[in-house]
């Protein structure tokens, strides 16, 4: 892939979101929703900012994307998102009926895509997401990796007293 594919372009987006979460002290996720070629979402994650729990980059994208196309229902759109999705936005993919959601680094952890849980691909549900992994994973684990070194470091300041 190549580095003017829409796919890169589209997920340098999502990391520049992911970097302005960083910046506000927020975990770095940034999240663009794509439908017929334009972004019609994107978000970073707020959780911190806005008090909320839910306030996931993936589910403000939902959000700003189903305000920009004036249906709930986002069929033909694509995710852009710097990190696997948690299970509380796998299942925001799936009722707003995502057509692909495409991710940086997968989380073993708490995955809740393909990892963890496999939300986007239950038969039980009603809608199924096409995923796509890896696009950029260096460059997302960079993001995320360095907002965690960088907090830790602050921890350790605060608790020695300020020194460098």
């Amino acid at each position: 892939m190549d580095n003017f594919s829409p796919d890169i372009q589209f997920m340098r987006m999502a990391l520049r979101q992911a970097e302005i979460a960083a910046d506000e002290g927020e975990v770095p996720c940034g999240a663009v929703i794509v439908k017929d070629g334009s972004v019609i979402g994107k978000a970073h994650n707020q959780t911190e900012t806005l008090n909320d729990p839910t306030a996931h980059a993936e589910v403000l994208a939902i959000t700003q994307a189903t305000q920009s196309v004036g249906n709930w229902r986002l069929n033909g759109a694509v995710m852009y998102v710097t990190k696997e999705p948690c299970p509380m936005c796998a299942g925001a993919l799936v009722l707003a009926r995502i057509e692909k959601v495409i991710w940086g680094m997968t989380d073993p952890i708490r995955g809740g895509a393909i990892s963890k849980f496999q939300i986007l691909n239950t038969a039980d549900l009603n809608h199924r997401v096409e995923v796509e992994t890896g696009l950029m994973e260096d460059d997302c684990k960079a993001v995320m990796q360095g907002f965690f070194q960088d907090l830790r470091r602050r921890s350790k300041e605060r608790k020695s007293g300020g020194v460098n």
